[in-house]
């Protein structure tokens, strides 16, 4: 029988598999990018469990609110790589300081 324990500590893991990703890659926006998607969906899952086992069902609205968020943020940040690859040829998180004004 798994219990709320069993997902919040698969979630925690999950958020700082997440954090780990962004502090020890610095140099790609792509994998960037991954790390923020996997945090987000790791506080969804823990929504969805306590949710599931306080039998409420806002943590699951309150999801989906969150997937529409994450899969726009998605899509923008991979049209703005794509545009900033045709124009730099590369997505090196070094490149971009030259952006700065």
């Amino acid at each position: 029988m798994l219990t709320l324990a069993h997902f919040l500590t698969l979630g925690a893991v999950l958020f700082c598999i997440g954090v780990a990703g962004i502090f020890l890659n610095r140099k790609n926006v792509l994998i960037l990018l991954m790390c923020i998607e996997l945090m987000l969906l790791a506080v969804n899952m823990n929504f969805v469990a306590f949710s599931r086992f306080l039998d409420n069902y806002d943590g699951q609205v309150f999801v989906f609110f969150i997937l529409t968020v994450a899969a726009a943020e998605a899509a923008i940040g991979l049209a703005i790589l794509v545009v900033l690859f045709r124009n730099r040829g590369s997505i090196d998180v070094e490149d971009l300081a030259d952006l700065k004004g």
